[in-house]
C-alpha cells in the first residue's frame, strides 16, 4: 500500500521557493546595474518561473492540507498578522505588476519596463522575503 502524500511538506517547499525568488531578484538587480542585460533577463525569467512554481505549490498545499494556526501571543501575534495581511495583499497586487513588467522587458520597451520595475521590484522582494519570515514564524 502506498503511503498518502503529506501535503504539509509543500509549506517548506514554498518557503524555499520564496527564498530562491528573493535571491534571483537580487541577482537580477545586480546584473542590470552591472549592465549585464542578458544575464538580468535570464535571472528575472528564472525568478518568474520560481514564483510560478511557488504559486502552484501554494495552491496545491492550501487545497489539500489543514490550515496551520499561529499560536504566538502579544506583540508577536500583532506583528505576525500585520506581516501576513500586508504579504497577502501585496502578493495579489504583484502578479499583474510582474506580468506587465516582464512583458515590457521582453518587448524591449526599456523605458516603460524600467518605470514598472521601480514599482514591481520592491513589492516582489517584500512578498518573497515576508513569505520566508511568515513560514518561520508559523512553523
Amino acid at each position: 500500500m502506498l503511503a498518502e502524500f503529506d501535503f504539509r511538506i509543500l509549506a517548506t517547499v514554498d518557503a524555499a521557493l520564496n527564498g530562491l525568488a528573493f535571491v534571483l531578484i537580487c541577482a537580477g538587480l545586480w546584473a542590470i546595474k552591472a549592465k549585464r542585460v542578458e544575464l538580468h533577463k535570464r535571472l528575472m525569467l528564472a525568478a518568474v518561473a520560481v514564483s510560478g512554481v511557488f504559486l502552484a505549490c501554494y495552491l496545491t498545499y492550501h487545497l489539500n492540507a489543514e490550515p496551520v494556526r499561529y499560536t504566538g501571543s502579544g506583540w508577536s501575534r500583532t506583528f505576525y498578522f500585520t506581516l501576513l495581511i500586508s504579504h497577502v495583499v501585496l502578493a495579489a497586487v504583484q502578479v499583474p505588476l510582474i506580468l506587465r513588467t516582464v512583458w515590457l522587458g521582453l518587448r524591449d520597451r526599456r523605458a516603460q519596463h524600467r518605470r514598472w520595475a521601480v514599482i514591481t521590484t520592491p513589492i516582489w522582494l517584500y512578498v518573497s522575503l515576508t513569505g520566508v519570515v511568515i513560514y518561520f514564524m508559523l512553523y
